[in-house]
């Protein structure tokens, strides 16, 4: 018993846990003055790093938007007269976003910012793409309002001239996407403001080169051979336009 207990005496009392030469305790003190849990967290540090986080939620807005806009006008939830507007609106505000050249680099393609944002959004991916409303690819025929009784003269006549503004464009050899596109979205809307519900041979064809447009980057340009093609299509779009006219 004796033995015991001078044996128990002398025998190294161990730690709780073996500390490593390299191991830290942070004090308190050091803690405090290094992290505050009531400072603001800033996603940005300057005021360029800002407006570009801002412009990149516009744009997420706006794909999130646009594809409730899409579902709703699919479930006749709204009519064309709302659908068309707010759609044009959606679509001009994401390509002014993207004119910036900062936004434009960050945003990389939709692809690749659905991809970064893990979302997906289908019904917005396909209207962005082709880059009009579902009503001027096919105009609704169960509108009564879509369908006007007579033609405007002035209507006809601004479609007409829409319709050769572009033709000249592509014959004075414009090749840019800036250049063509506003054009060529100018002769679509013109055309709906002729036709209303009414079809003809043709439309597809601008709408063909419409989308082939709108995918391309801002600075992209058409070959030689795509602007002899898009020439050959718009006029027989617009014969065939004309053609309707009587």
């Amino acid at each position: 018993m004796e033995y015991q207990q001078r044996h128990a005496m002398s025998a190294p009392k161990y730690q709780p846990y073996a500390p490593s030469p390299y191991s830290y305790t942070p004090s308190p003190h050091s803690l405090s003055t290094s992290i505050s849990l009531d400072e603001e967290v800033k996603l940005s540090t300057s005021s360029q790093q800002r407006e570009l986080n801002e412009s990149l939620a516009e744009i997420y807005s706006i794909i999130v938007t646009l594809d409730f806009l899409e579902k709703a006008y699919i479930k006749d939830s709204i009519n064309q007269e709302v659908y068309t507007p707010t759609c044009l609106r959606l679509l001009g505000q994401y390509k002014t976003l993207l004119k910036n050249p900062g936004v434009s680099s960050v945003f990389g393609d939709l692809e690749s910012f659905k991809r970064e944002y893990d979302i997906e959004y289908p019904s917005a991916t396909e209207r962005l793409k082709i880059g009009v409303p579902a009503t001027f690819e096919q105009p609704a025929h169960n509108s009564a309002s879509s369908a006007p009784t007579g033609i405007s003269a002035k209507a006809a006549a601004d479609a007409t001239q829409n319709f050769i503004t572009f033709m000249d464009a592509l014959r004075l050899s414009f090749t840019a996407k800036y250049q063509l596109h506003p054009l060529l979205s100018d002769v679509i809307t013109a055309v709906n403001n002729v036709t209303g519900a009414k079809e003809f041979e043709g439309r597809q064809n601008i709408i063909k080169w419409l989308i082939v447009l709108n995918q391309m980057g801002a600075g992209d340009e058409i070959t030689e051979a795509q602007g002899q093609q898009m020439l050959f299509d718009i006029e027989n779009a617009y014969n065939e336009f004309y053609k309707n006219l009587h």
